[in-house]
């Protein structure tokens, strides 16, 4: 039997980008189940002590874009280090995954995530804006009455569960892959994720 992964992002993470085809591609080669958890990383850092980037000392600012040219050559993944849209808020988007989620299954959800993600660093499309979300919805082949779903209570709810999960958990940072209570953050820690993914369950 497959292993279950809890998967903590926000859809605005450009790391959580950069990782998530690769994610999904070790997810589904050792048929885990993954449980798709958008997280609002404001109430997170809030109390883990973690900062919006925009207050973060100028070095690590500076540092981050070295970093992500890195990796975006390293994967040649396509990637806008300044895009035109970001900062951006993600909560709509990350309340639509979870609409997508509840309504389409998580195959449909994690197809979703990467164009949503995609839109913001790859193509530089604004998803905080509806029309963008819709066309988005559309691309992915998912109905249009998801953007009304994503305006539930009933996601609200799973939205501010799962933040609360990713405190309780200990996660800190986008995106976190958690197998058994273990935490690997970081695209950058996936080959440390795989392994534990594909060793046997205590």
């Amino acid at each position: 039997m497959g292993r279950s992964v809890d998967y903590y992002f926000t859809p605005q993470s450009p790391w959580t980008y950069l990782g998530h085809a690769r994610f999904a591609r070790m997810a589904q080669a050792a048929g885990a189940a993954v449980n798709l958890l958008p997280v609002d990383f404001g109430k997170v850092f809030a109390v883990s002590g973690g900062l919006p980037l925009g207050k973060r000392a100028p070095q690590r600012q500076a540092y981050r874009l070295v970093d992500l040219a890195r990796h975006s050559k390293h994967l040649m993944l396509p990637l806008h280090l300044q895009p035109e849209f970001f900062p951006v808020a993600g909560d709509d988007a990350a309340r639509l995954i979870i609409a997508a989620d509840r309504e389409d299954g998580t195959a449909a959800a994690m197809k979703l995530c990467g164009a949503i993600f995609a839109a913001v660093w790859a193509q530089e499309r604004n998803i905080a804006d509806a029309g963008v979300l819709e066309r988005l919805l559309q691309e992915c082949g998912l109905p249009p009455a998801r953007m009304e779903t994503a305006q539930s209570a009933a996601v609200q709810h799973q939205y501010e569960a799962n933040t609360e999960k990713a405190i309780a958990a200990c996660v800190f940072g986008a995106p976190s892959y958690v197998i058994d209570g273990e935490i690997f953050w970081g695209q950058d820690r996936l080959e440390f994720f795989e392994r534990a993914l594909q060793s046997p369950s205590l």
